[in-house]
C-alpha cells in the first residue's frame, strides 16, 4: 500500500524535455509527491515555495542554466545545500560524474530510465538524509543534555561550596558578607592581572574562574577554632593567637581528607576528574597559604614571594583588605583612605607588590564591592 499523501516525502524533478518530466513522475508519484520545474531557472524558484523537497533529481544537460550551476547554487544557500541532489544524464562520463560528486551531489541516474533502479536511488538518499537528520536532532539533543547535566553539576558543585564556607561563616558571627567581599575583590584582582606577563599562566584558562570558585574555602579551617577563640569580643592573647594559626592547616587537610575520600570512593583507578581536583587543589592551597606573607614572616610555612601560590597571595590582599574595612566587636571598620596606606605600607613585606599595584587601580571597584555587601 503506498503511504498516505500527507505523510509522503517529496521529489522535485528539474529537466528541461517534457518526456522526461512525465516518465520519472509516472514513475514516483505512486510513492511520492511530486513536484516538476523544466528549467533550472524555475528549480531555484520552486525551492523557495512551501516545504523544501525531500530529494531532487536534477538533470545534468539544461541550456541558459545547467545542472551543476543549479547545484552549485543550491550548494551556496544555507537553506537548500543539505538537500539531496541526484543528478540525471545521458552522457556516459567519468569525468562528468566525478565533476557532480565533487560538487555535492549524492548519485548519479543514467538516461535510458530504469524504474526500479529510480526508486531505489531515490528511496535509499531520501532514508539516508532522514537518517542524517535524526542523527543531528540526537546529537542536539545530547549537547542539550549535557550542557543541563554540567549546570547542574556546576550547581551543586557552588552550593556544597557555600554551605561548607558558611560553617565557617555562621561561627563567626562578625564577619557577615565576608565570604562574598573576598570572592569578589579576589575575582577583581584576578581578571585585571590575567593578562600581566607574570600571572598570565597562573590565570590562563579555567585556572582564573577555579581560583574565584574556590576562594570562599579560605577560612574553612576555622570549625576546628573553639568558640572561645574565635568568638571573643576583643585582641587574642599570644597563646589564644598561636591556636588561631593552626586553622590554614585545619582546613588544608580537611580538603586533602576529602579528596583521599572521594578518590576512594570512586571505580576504576581511584583518581579525580581533571576539574574537581584542580577545583579541590586550588581551595587547599588557598587554605593553607593565605596567611602566608611576601616577606617570609608569614603562616603557617613561612613562605617567601612566588613560593606562594598566585591563588592565596590574591586572598591575603582580598581578606586583610576586608577586615581593615569592616566593623568587628574589638574596632570599628577604618577609612578608606587608612585602609590604602596601611596596604600600600604593607608592599613588599606582607602582599606581592604587583597585586598591590592592582589594588590601587581597582579601589573604585572595591568601594563599590564593599558598598553592595556591606553588613546591614
Amino acid at each position: 500500500m503506498p503511504p498516505d499523501s500527507s505523510t509522503r516525502s517529496t521529489v522535485l524533478i528539474v529537466d528541461d524535455t517534457p518526456e522526461n518530466l512525465t516518465i520519472l513522475g509516472e514513475t514516483l508519484r505512486p510513492h511520492y509527491r511530486v513536484r516538476a520545474a523544466i528549467s533550472g531557472e524555475r528549480a531555484l524558484h520552486a525551492v523557495t515555495i512551501g516545504a523544501l523537497p525531500d530529494v531532487i533529481l536534477l538533470d545534468v544537460m539544461m541550456p541558459d542554466m545547467d545542472g551543476y550551476q543549479v547545484l552549485q547554487a543550491l550548494q551556496a544557500d544555507a537553506a537548500t545545500r543539505d538537500i539531496p541532489v541526484i543528478f540525471v544524464t545521458a552522457m556516459d562520463s567519468v569525468e562528468g560524474e566525478t565533476h557532480g560528486l565533487a560538487l555535492g551531489a549524492v548519485d548519479y541516474i543514467t538516461k535510458p530510465f530504469n524504474p526500479d533502479i529510480v526508486l531505489a536511488r531515490v528511496r535509499t538518499h531520501i532514508e539516508l538524509a532522514k537518517a542524517r537528520e535524526r542523527l543531528h536532532d540526537e546529537n542536539a539533543w545530547l549537547e542539550r543534555e549535557v550542557a543541563r547535566r554540567t549546570n547542574e553539576n556546576a550547581l551543586i558543585r557552588d552550593l556544597s561550596l557555600s554551605a561548607l564556607a558558611c560553617l565557617a561563616e555562621v561561627r563567626d558571627i562578625e564577619t557577615g558578607h565576608h565570604i562574598l567581599r573576598t570572592q569578589s575583590f579576589v575575582e577583581l584582582l584576578a581578571h585585571h592581572l590575567a593578562g600581566h606577563p607574570d600571572y598570565r599562566e597562573a590565570l590562563a584558562g579555567e585556572r582564573l574562574e577555579i581560583i574565584v570558585r574556590s576562594a570562599p574555602l579560605h577560612d574553612i579551617g576555622k570549625v576546628g577554632i573553639p568558640d572561645s577563640i574565635l568568638l571573643k569580643p576583643g585582641r587574642l592573647t599570644s597563646a589564644e593567637f598561636e591556636i588561631m594559626k593552626k586553622h590554614p592547616v585545619i582546613g588544608a587537610d580537611a580538603i586533602t581528607r576529602a579528596m583521599a575520600q572521594a578518590a576512594n570512593s570512586r571505580s576504576g583507578d581511584g583518581a579525580l576528574p581533571g576539574g574537581a581536583f584542580a577545583f579541590m587543589e586550588t581551595a587547599r592551597e588557598i587554605a593553607l597559604s593565605h596567611h602566608e606573607k611576601w616577606d617570609g614572616s608569614g603562616y603557617p610555612a613561612g613562605l617567601q614571594g612566588r613560593q606562594i601560590p598566585v591563588s592565596a597571595r590574591l586572598m591575603a590582599l582580598a581578606d586583610v583588605f576586608d577586615a581593615l574595612s569592616s566593623r568587628r566587636v574589638y574596632k570599628e571598620p577604618l577609612a578608606p583612605e587608612d585602609v590604602t596606606r596601611i596596604i600600600v605600607a604593607e608592599r613588599g613585606r606582607h602582599f606581592d607588590p604587583v597585586i598591590v599595584d592592582a589594588f590601587l587601580e581597582l579601589r573604585p571597584a572595591f568601594a563599590e564591592v564593599a558598598q553592595r555587601f556591606a553588613e546591614a
